[in-house]
Formats: structure tokens, sequence, C-alpha cells
């Protein structure tokens, strides 16, 4: 894309379908006369009287504890420089998209008009009691230390300029990690600052914290380096104040530890850089340009960890790694002001996230293989969703500790429950499934190892203790692919088609002849069929070899499902195999059935399918609410599909009385609780939450479940194997890593819930 098409684009982006980023939305019904009465006059007056007894109350009863203004004058926009505050209007309607996607903040805008610092200050301070903090952009220095010193003084919310303390909090955390990886130590670093600006200044009292003394660090601004005998320099910049000769930025660096560089491209040269210390540390986060290539730094010195300000570099310092998730621990505890206290809580939180495995969709977000802790990877990604669980929390802790928390958190366990629903109930979901997975973990088959994404996921399971993976494909492409994803654990490799593996293969052959010899199969044929992966996984898990298998990623469904139908077959009583799809919508989970195996099911069927899919939903711990679906309405019609339909849920009210179904239903019904009861208030699903919808044919069902994946991004487990006797599931054609982990959870719980009900039989 060209500039002009890049310009063209970014101004329609702004301009359609409305103008802007943010807009504010009701959270309250407001339909109704009624509803109006509560919402304004004369139903309003009741929490104004609350909160005119105890002024806390603010809090119980309006928005205030979610709200946060960002501020500016337009004196000091990144890249832009003094512009306005009507031009600055589209960066902080941006900051507010990023506080409300990241930490679910809601966010006014406010851009004011005047220059003068006590006239901007009076205003903040007027306009305070709307909000729960405040946060500062885009103000020139040294105006924007002084607006925020005497903001912090003068408020009791949290207060704080971003462009300060934000790159000063990530960048602190990556110097953290790169001080461990170049096996170097604060107090001992020499330290040169290219910049001398709010940024540069914040970064400095934090490192100064971390450990680094102040007389080894050395500062520069536009002019040179700062010296004592500079009366220019503001009371900030004094404290970075050297008294020494006016030095070149070349000669500071000659033996420094760190560059930090805060100021213009271009500015740190080759030989600047090859004169620095061994594993010298460079952050050079001038945007757009850094002060010195970052590729061209890279071929200068082998040994550098580096940083910058750019998102197509590793190890990029971004802001939007620390607002959001400080400012949500602060409003959740009610902070009176963001102290030091937290700013290194955060610090620390995010220095450590570095050190954990990474989510693979965060792998997939950034075109990585494999992110793992090293020089190329000190600080998190952006697009981490464990940010809001690791940094929010250690920054209210932060608060609690040094006293300035009005509300403190008790349970921590349910506050990061409360963190995690704020990022959409699929998450909770998923973290419980996982969390089952991993009380008891399964040996695992995967039968296509082979594949890269496969693989992956095997490692996922393995790392994140969800199961003991077994890989079965061609041994030496799995080491090879192994290798370059950095899965180092030792695990069981089979290659069924290898020499080696003769032995058990004539073994499982033997055993599935003699129990197949009267249907057609021959010794050789026996033979022939464990070479193939999913014949011999099968059998792994029948005779006790392996606890669960997952296959499917490179073949079609119906190749997957005959050999399980073959050798592992129906569990005892039950006469017929479906399939269910979990899909994580944004009103919860809902289970689909049947997505993948029976092409017209009879009334027998539609009732066996509902009966199975409970046992399913009940075993992620949910109460299944289920809607047998039609194009018609009790009995609207009398055509055969509905009319099967109607016979199962007959069956079902009567045989399974306790049960929670109803049908046949159109679906825009089921889903919609107020049209549900009015129409049908007769109905079992009156008043419920349905989550569960059994459909007509298969037609109908893989259909639902695909436009809703691929239209509305509705994230999908499964399809989900009903009634097989052993805990074998079949991932969908070229299913992503993390549904493939994700299916690897479901077999390890259907492993464990098996588990427990053949011990319950031996009981008997």
């Amino acid at each position: 894309m060209n500039d002009s098409s890049k310009r063209r684009a970014a101004l329609l982006y702004h301009a359609k379908p409305t103008p802007g980023k943010i807009q504010v939305v009701p959270t309250k019904k407001y339909a109704t006369q009624r509803d109006l009465s509560l919402a304004y006059s004369p139903g309003v007056a009741e929490p104004c009287l609350e909160i005119a007894k105890d002024v806390n109350n603010v809090y119980k009863y309006t928005s205030k504890g979610n709200l946060v203004a960002v501020i500016t004058n337009g004196t000091a926009v990144l890249g832009l420089g003094d512009i306005g505050p009507e031009a600055s209007k589209p960066v902080m309607e941006g900051k507010a998209l990023l506080f409300k996607i990241f930490a679910d903040i809601d966010v006014f805008d406010i851009e004011i008009g005047t220059k003068d610092v006590d006239a901007f200050i009076e205003t903040v301070k007027n306009i305070a009691p709307t909000f729960g903090g405040i946060n500062l952009e885009d103000i020139k220095a040294p105006e924007s230390f002084e607006i925020e010193r005497r903001l912090i003084e003068e408020l009791n919310i949290p207060v704080m300029h971003d462009d300060q303390h934000g790159t000063a909090i990530i960048s602190s955390a990556a110097l953290l990690n790169a001080l461990e990886l170049a096996n170097k130590r604060a107090e001992d670093l020499k330290l040169v600052v290219s910049g001398a600006g709010s940024a540069a200044l914040a970064c400095a009292d934090l490192y100064v914290l971390l450990g680094v003394k102040p007389e080894n660090i050395i500062m520069f601004n536009s002019k040179g380096v700062l010296t004592k005998n500079d009366p220019s320099l503001s009371v900030m910049q004094q404290k970075y104040a050297r008294d020494i000769k006016n030095i070149s930025l070349e000669e500071a660096l000659n033996g420094a530890d760190v560059f930090l560089g805060l100021s213009s491209g271009d500015i740190l040269t080759p030989k600047m850089l090859l004169g620095m210390a061994a594993n010298p540390i460079v952050f050079a986060m001038a945007n757009p340009d850094p002060e010195i290539n970052y590729d061209l730094a890279m071929a200068t010195r082998k040994d550098i960890i580096m940083a910058t300000g750019r998102s197509d570099h590793p190890n990029q310092v971004n802001n939007v790694l620390g607002f959001p998730y400080i400012f949500r621990g602060a409003l959740d505890v009610r902070a009176t002001k963001i102290n030091e206290a937290m700013k290194m809580a955060a610090v620390r939180a995010l220095a450590s996230l570095a050190k954990e495995n990474v989510p693979e969709q965060v792998n997939i977000a950034y075109g990585e293989t494999k992110l793992i802790f090293g020089r190329e990877y000190i600080i998190p990604k952006p697009f981490d969703p464990r940010l809001i669980t690791m940094v929010a929390p250690a920054v209210a802790k932060a608060a609690i500790e040094s006293g300035v928390a009005l509300h403190p958190i008790t349970d921590w366990e349910k506050y990061e429950e409360e963190l995690l629903e704020r990022m959409g109930s699929d998450n909770k979901t998923l973290r419980l499934l996982t969390n089952r997975a991993k009380t008891d973990p399964k040996r695992i088959v995967f039968a296509e190892a082979d594949q890269l994404d496969v693989l992956k996921a095997a490692q996922i399971v393995h790392e994140e203790g969800i199961g003991f993976p077994i890989l079965l494909g061609r041994k030496e492409d799995i080491l090879e692919l192994k290798e370059e994803i950095g899965f180092d654990a030792d695990v069981p490799i089979f290659d069924p088609k290898m020499k080696e593996e003769d032995k058990r293969r004539l073994e499982y052959a033997d055993i599935f002849w003699k129990s197949r010899q009267r249907r057609g199969i021959s010794l050789l044929d026996a033979q022939k069929w464990m070479r193939e992966r999913n014949y011999f996984a099968a059998m792994m898990v029948n005779q006790g070899d392996a606890d669960a298998m997952v296959s499917g990623f490179s073949r079609s469904y119906p190749s997957v499902v005959k050999p399980l139908m073959q050798l592992i077959g129906k569990a005892p009583g039950i006469s017929l195999m479906a399939t269910t799809n979990m899909m994580m919508t944004n009103r919860g989970p809902m289970f689909l059935s049947d997505t993948a195996i029976n092409p017209n099911p009879s009334a027998d069927d539609l009732a066996k399918i509902a009966l199975m899919t409970e046992k399913t939903v009940r075993m992620f711990g949910m109460e299944p609410v289920i809607a047998m679906v039609s194009f018609s309405n009790f009995g609207s019609s009398t055509t055969e599909n509905p009319n099967k339909v109607r016979e199962a849920v007959a069956y079902l009210h009567k045989n399974y009385p306790n049960l929670i179904v109803d049908g046949e239903i159109q679906a825009d019904f089921a889903l919609n609780p107020d049209m549900l009861k009015n129409k049908f208030p007769f109905s079992k699903l009156a008043g419920k939450k349905v989550n569960t919808l059994i459909f007509p044919n298969l037609d109908s069902a893989n259909i639902t479940y695909k436009l809703l994946k691929e239209l509305y991004k509705v994230d999908s487990i499964g399809p989900i194997m009903l009634g097989m006797d052993k805990p074998v599931h079949i991932f969908q054609l070229g299913a992503s890593v993390e549904e493939m982990v994700n299916m690897s959870a479901v077999a390890v719980v259907d492993a464990q819930e098996k588990q427990k009900k053949l011990n319950a039989t031996r009981i008997v």
C-alpha cells in the first residue's frame, strides 16, 4: 500500500460509517416508560440521595468506578508536535479504544483549550468528580511535570501521565530481563540516555529504583550532555546533570552497558555501538525511526540485546502493555493515586510474564513459530491474554500494601475470575476445561504429530500439564520439527511403519483380527491396517497403552471415523454415535448437535442425541437447557422434519420428565427468552437460557456451526464425539492449534469421566 492509499484508508477508517472511534452505549434497559422513569426522573432521585448521604456511594450507583478521563491540550502529540486540542482528538479517541478493548475500562476523552498550567489544572480538578482516574496524554514538558505533580497532590483519584510513566514501566521490565540475559547487575551499569524529555526522565527515575546508580547515568538533550552549569535545565533534568565537560555521545558510550534512546532517528552509529561494553543493551525508542536501524544494529553486534518502539521488530516497548492494566488494578481497589510501588509492581509482573510459556494465539498473532524468553523476547506481546490477570492484580496488591487503596480486595481468585469475565465468557469456560484436565492428566496419542501445528498443540498440552503426549508419525520429521519449535521434552514417539514397531504392530493386528475375523477381516488385512496411524492409535487406546487419542487435522472426517468405529465402537448400552460442537458465543457456550455424523436422524435418534449431548454439557459443569429446533413452532407445521422433532420431544418428556428440553421450536424463539415467554409461556424453556440446540439433520447443524465460526469468528470446540466406548476425538480438517489444544483437553476430561464410570462399575 503506497502513502496515498494509506492516507485515504486512515481517513476513511475514522470517517465511515460513523465519525470517530468511540460511542456511549446504555448499560440499562430503556425501552419502556417505566425504564425511563427509573433512569431519569423521578427514579433517579433515589441514588442521588444515597450519594448525598455518603459520597462513596457514587461508586455503587454510577459508572465512576470504571470511568477514566484521557485528557490533553494537544501540545506534544507523538510525532506531530503542538497541533492543538481539536487535532489531538483522534489520538485521544484511539487511547480510549485501547483502554476498552484491553481492560474493559470506559473512557471520556477530553481536549482542553489552554496552554496555561494553572488553567489546565483547575479545569481537570473541576471535572474530576466524574471520573475514577485521570490519564494525562500528549502534554509538552516541562509543563507536564508540574501538571501531573499538582494533580496527584490535589486529587484523591489515580492520575498518571502515560507518556512519561508508561514508557518507563515497560522499558524497566525489559531492562530487568535484559540484565538477566546479559549477566549484569543494575548497580554496576553505565547508562547513557539520549533525550531529556518527560519519558526519558521517568525512565531514569524507575531505573534508579531498580538499582541503577544516578551517578552512573549520563543524559543528553539536543544541545549535548546535561551539565551542572547549565541554567536552562528544569528541576527534573538537574537530577541527572553531571559535573563533567561537554563530552560527545560517542565518548559517553565508550564502555557503556546500556543505551536508552528517546530522541531522534539515526544518531547512534555502528562505531558508537562497537565502543559499548560486551552484551550491550540498546533501547532505541524514537519513532518512527529508531536511534539506530534495527537490522544495522544486529549486524554490527551479535551480542546486542535490543528493543525499539516499533511493532515490526522484536521487543517492542509498547505502552499498551501497561496503562490499561495499571488503571484496571488502581480502579478496582479505588486507589487514591498511582504510586511508585504500583509502578514497580507492574514492572516486575511484566518481566515475569515474559519468562512464561507463550500461548499459541500470541505466536499466531505475531507470525512466530514459538516465542521463547531470550534476546528477541524480553517483554510480553500486547495481545497476550494473560496481561490483565498478571499486571492488574499486581498493581492492586501494591496499592493495598502501600496504603492507598480505599476498597481492598480479599478474594484474589474471585478477582481474577472477574478480570477474565471482562475479556469474554469463553475464557472462563476454557479455563475451567483446562484446569479440570490438569487435575488428572492422561496419555494422549497425537496421530498426526509430524504436522507442525499438531506438534505445537502437543507441546502446549505437555507444557500446560493438560496431558502426556504420545507422538505418532514419521520419527525423523517429528524430531526435526521438535527442534524447530523448541519442544525439548522427552516424550514417546512411534512410527507404525518402522521396523522397530514390528512387535507391537503384529500384536495389535492379531488382537484386531481375532475380534473381527467373523466379519470379513483377514489377518493380512489387519496387519496392513496396523501400519496406518489411526488404526495403530486406536489400538493403543483399546489396549490401555494410551488413555485417549486425537486425530483428523490432515484427513477428512469420514476417513478418521471409520477405523475408530471398527476398533473402538460404541459404549455399552449405546446404539448411536453423534457429535456436538461447543461454540463460544457472546451469550456464553452453546452446544450444537449433531454436527458431523448422522445425515437424517429419526425421532428415536434425535432423542438419543439429546440425551448424549445432555451428559456432555454436564461434563462441562453446566445445566443443560435443550431446544429441539426446526423451522416450525409447536405444531405449526405437520411435515416430516417437524413431526420427528415433536415425536422426539414427546418421548423425552415422558421418559425424562426432569430434563429441561422442548420443541419443535424455531431458533430465534429458542434463543430469545422474551419472545419465547410471551408467545409460548407453556414451554419448558420459558424463562430459561437455552445453551443446547439439537438440529433435525446434519445439513442444518453443520451449516449453522460453520456459519457462526466464519461470520462471527466464534471459537468452536469440536466436533466432540458422543457415544464412543473410549476417549477418541477428531479434529476438523485444518483445525487451529488452539482448537486442537482445546479438543485435547476435552479428550482428557472424557478419559477422566470414563475412568470414574469404570471404577464405579468395578465397585458395584
